[in-house]
């Protein structure tokens, strides 16, 4: 008999694959982002640094996306593994944002 606490497969279905999805495209986004600029307010190191968690973190979600796929849904995430992933792409987003308001800040001293 299911443990009625556990969520369905379906469920899993329906919530977790676009989330990782999600992770996916935003750990893609800011790999890029960290390889292609570079970002003043940031010590070489840090951004170095930066762009080897978020490559860790592919690594793991890629990892994560196989055993969801190899067992049709049935296997969850828990919440231990998602919240870093989380906090990560928050910070890339927070680092992002900043980089951009210099660029308009930039700009706009150039008269742009």
């Amino acid at each position: 008999m299911r443990d009625s606490n556990l969520p369905g497969p379906d469920l899993l279905k329906t919530i977790l694959e676009p989330l990782l999805d999600d992770f996916q495209y935003w750990f893609a986004r800011s790999r890029n982002f960290l390889e292609t600029e570079r970002l003043s307010f940031m010590s070489e190191q840090d951004q170095s640094d930066l762009l080897l968690r978020v490559k860790q973190a592919q690594e793991e979600l890629n990892t994560a996306k196989m055993l969801f796929a190899a067992t049709e849904g049935q296997v969850g995430i828990d919440m231990s593994t998602l919240m870093p992933w989380h906090q990560l792409v928050t910070e890339c987003w927070n680092v992002a944002m900043r980089f951009r308001s210099q660029q308009t800040g930039w700009q706009k001293q150039d008269g742009i």
